[in-house]
């Protein structure tokens, strides 16, 4: 039976240290796999050459990967960042409208001021946007 008194506060946080040594270790393994897998600019021979030298030979590959690949590493993510950010944009606006029924009252309103409607027609489109 393992006591407290046997596993002193020294050894814990030696343990802490390991234990989140390799989740930052498997972190980084597949992060560079996932950034090897994105790429678009290497062709499939070299993703395997890249796969089986971080596997084989995990510290050298990985360090040798982030040693060679960092910047490009950075401007992917930034890039597929602003992709992910244009695409929600998109939607957003699409979701949103155009400025809703306010948007269709002032359309409205210019076209009446224009000349292109007449009053009657006005309020209708009036009482249709305010529902």
């Amino acid at each position: 039976m393992l006591i407290a008194a046997d596993y002193p506060f020294l050894e814990v946080l030696g343990t802490l240290l390991i234990f989140f040594a390799w989740v930052i270790w498997f972190w980084l393994l597949i992060t560079i796999l996932a950034d090897l897998f994105r790429r678009r600019d290497v062709g499939g021979g070299k993703k395997v050459l890249w796969v089986i030298f971080v596997i084989i030979i995990p510290f050298v590959g990985v360090l040798a990967y982030l040693l060679i690949n960092h910047d490009e590493m950075a401007q992917r993510n930034i890039q597929q960042m602003k992709a992910q950010q244009a695409q929600f944009d998109d939607y957003v606006r699409d979701t949103a409208g155009a400025g809703g029924s306010a948007a269709e009252i002032e359309k409205a309103k210019a076209l009446l001021d224009s000349g292109a409607i007449s009053q009657a027609e006005f309020d209708q489109l009036k009482a249709k946007a305010l529902g």
